[in-house]
């Protein structure tokens, strides 16, 4: 997979990310010298949510980068709204400089990790990846836990059913049990009428593919009744 499924390494030279809101925008060019005042103006930005603009240093080289936040409203209508920046914008490793709360942070952090999610089960094209540093205090390997579960999911849901069918499957729950060393039962066939699941066994039992319940445990809490 091309997309970068962790944050940069700490200390990495990094490109710095300023999220500014349309309110904001003002005071923000502020402080800012008339180089940049000038870039900001010439190509319109706005601070619209999801803008994206470029801004280079002298010698032509991206030095930073902002992105629109909009406004409240239009913030509460999605989420995740950096994840298309992580494609916009060229291969690097950038960080978020400023503009964001700390709940913001961790939202668009993981936003990021997202946005650079690609299904290349089919594909050989090799793509650009941008990483990005984790925000200071931000639980990272929690992140990037749940990321590899979102990559997982997606996987299966993009992968057509001629090439997950429950053969596939099951190796896919095999292999996750061993990473985790979670317990799998596999009951297939007509192992499913002897152990009283006989609608799964109904519905696929005209399929050349044989049906099968998965039963993956880990962990020695929450057991079902």
């Amino acid at each position: 997979m091309y997309f970068a499924e962790h944050f940069a390494e700490p200390g990495s030279a990094s490109i710095p990310i300023h999220v500014v809101a349309k309110d904001m925008l003002d005071s923000w060019l502020e402080k800012q010298p008339p180089r940049i005042k000038s870039w900001v103006t010439m190509n319109e930005f706005k601070g619209k949510l999801g803008q994206v603009l470029k801004i280079p240093a002298e010698d032509g080289e991206l030095s930073s980068v902002l992105f629109g936040w909009g406004d409240e409203k239009a913030r509460r209508r999605s989420r995740f709204h950096l994840a298309p920046a992580a494609k916009a914008l060229p291969e690097g490793v950038y960080r978020f400089e400023s503009g964001l709360t700390p709940t913001e942070l961790e939202e668009s952090a993981y936003a990021w990790l997202v946005g650079n999610y690609h299904f290349d089960r089919y594909v050989s094209d090799e793509r650009h990846a941008t990483a990005m540093l984790a925000p200071e205090g931000l639980d990272a390997p929690r992140l990037e836990a749940i990321f590899a579960g979102e990559i997982l999911t997606r996987d299966l849901i993009n992968t057509p059913a001629n090439d997950m069918g429950p053969d596939e499957l099951e190796a896919v729950v095999c292999n996750l049990a061993n990473q985790f060393d979670a317990e799998v039962e596999v009951t297939a066939g007509d192992d499913l009428l002897s152990r009283n699941f006989p609608m799964i066994h109904a519905v696929g039992r005209a399929s050349d593919k044989t049906p099968r319940l998965l039963d993956l445990r880990w962990g020695n809490e929450g057991d079902p009744k």
